[in-house]
């Protein structure tokens, strides 16, 4: 069978099938074949780390890779759609002259963390990769990398036959949590942390990665991640994605923004626990301790200034988190199951609105494309990922994707003529998980 019939049959529209067996067809054969895919965060801003909830939604986009093992423990990596190279050793240690950002540093961080968590014999791998998603664009281009790099030599070194693994991973909600920890240098169970990637997020995207299903909205929780439900996408609807142009990678002063909101929904936990004399694990789990816990948290708030932050920020940054965990998302699952796509847009525009205006995380040409994505009559549009730049997604009609996408550019490009050249619009519907092919 063909790759691109498995690919098709696996979930994956006819044409995006295609596209992604010309991509193999660039790499070396390898023992090993994967496609990984990119996600889109259909609503959960900023919530996953904090244990709040996501809903979410592979795309038909994303990496081909082809692996074969070595004899020793270097992991020979090659970008074949920019001819890029890198050697990273399998390493426990800190290794001498990783980079610290690009794409490198997700492959060493993969090889440190894998080292570490599974001593031992191990063997290296050569992975060759090609990628149709936008770099950088907040569809989650670094998390499919790891879970790519990490796939490869989890198969090679037959990881999942090692009691570490089986006594701490049990399937694949599991591995999307232990790999968002492997990128924020938590310790995941028992296996023990170790510096990540610099950035301090969830597992929202590595879940997304791992478990969505073609044709489906799936809801999860996270800090531990399950699946709370899914639902069927909408009929005769579709996504279009357009990529503003403004990159979203976490390096940097964009890096130390996306951190603050972290840190920020670390220091609400902090003084409600230190005020409160509990120990709850998440900030969810705080404000849904007690009927009035929520109430407790913004008093307290208004009244208990934190290091670095000010108090009307944190309040705001809270409001935000507990109308988008509560409310919106759970709200707007409901609304499209029954298709009611009024309910589903307003709430939708709410969340955007939130994000706006207590995360700060919005630029003018995110919230430009949302809002004009609203006006060329979508259902819904949003900005997603970690912002600072990035994408918007719009719920559009399937039969007017193309066109849609073409106006959606045309008035992009009339506003922002400087940016709109390395922008990109696509359309997609909701793909499948990884795949072994």
């Amino acid at each position: 069978m063909t790759i691109a019939r498995r690919l098709s049959e696996a979930g994956l529209s006819e044409p995006e099938a295609q596209r992604k067996a010309a991509l193999f067809a660039k790499l070396p054969a390898g023992t090993i074949r994967l496609y990984v895919p990119g996600r889109i965060e259909v609503l959960g801003k900023h919530t996953d780390y904090a244990g709040g909830r996501s809903l979410l939604c592979a795309v038909e986009r994303g990496f081909c890779v082809t692996a074969s093992p070595r004899r020793d423990r270097l992991v020979r990596l090659r970008d074949a759609g920019r001819c890029l190279e890198a050697d990273v050793p399998l390493e426990a240690g800190r290794i001498p002259g990783a980079p610290k950002s690009g794409w490198v540093i997700y492959a060493a961080t993969v090889a440190r963390r894998l080292s570490q968590n599974f001593p031992g014999p191990l063997c290296g791998a050569d992975i060759a990769f090609a990628s149709d998603l936008p770099r950088s664009s907040g569809l989650s281009s670094s998390s499919a990398l790891v879970v790519a790099i990490f796939s490869a030599l989890a198969d090679v070194n037959r990881l999942t036959d090692r009691p570490e693994y089986r006594d701490n991973i049990h399937g694949p909600e599991d591995l999307g949590g232990y790999l968002g920890c492997l990128e924020n240098g938590r310790t995941f169970r028992k296996l023990q942390g170790v510096s990540g990637v610099g950035t301090f997020g969830g597992s929202e995207d590595h879940t997304a990665i791992l478990c969505c299903r073609p044709n489906e909205l799936a809801q999860y929780a996270f800090c531990p991640v399950r699946h709370e439900r899914s639902i069927p996408m909408p009929a005769g609807l579709t996504f279009a994605v357009a990529s503003s142009g403004i990159s979203a990678e976490k390096a940097g002063e964009a890096r130390d923004k996306y951190n603050r909101l972290s840190l920020s929904a670390a220091a609400i936990l902090d003084l409600w626990n230190r005020k409160s004399g509990r120990g709850d694990d998440t900030l969810l789990a705080a404000a849904t301790s007690s009927p009035g816990a929520a109430d407790a948290i913004l008093e307290l708030l208004h009244g208990a200034p934190y290091p670095s932050f000010d108090p009307s920020f944190l309040a705001g940054r809270f409001k935000q988190f507990l109308e988008e965990t509560t409310r919106i998302i759970p709200e707007t699952v409901e609304a499209l199951a029954r298709h009611d796509l009024d309910a589903a847009g307003r709430l939708v525009d709410r969340s955007q609105e939130l994000a706006e205006r207590f995360l700060g995380n919005q630029v003018p040409e995110t919230i430009f494309l949302a809002r004009e994505a609203r006006r060329l009559g979508a259902v819904a549009a949003s900005a997603f990922g970690a912002g600072f730049g990035g994408s918007v997604w719009a719920l559009i009609s399937e039969a007017d994707a193309g066109a849609f996408c073409e106006r959606w550019s045309a008035t992009y490009a009339s506003r922002f003529p400087q940016t709109a050249p390395k922008a990109e619009f696509f359309a997609t519907g909701p793909g499948p998980a990884l795949l072994s092919l």
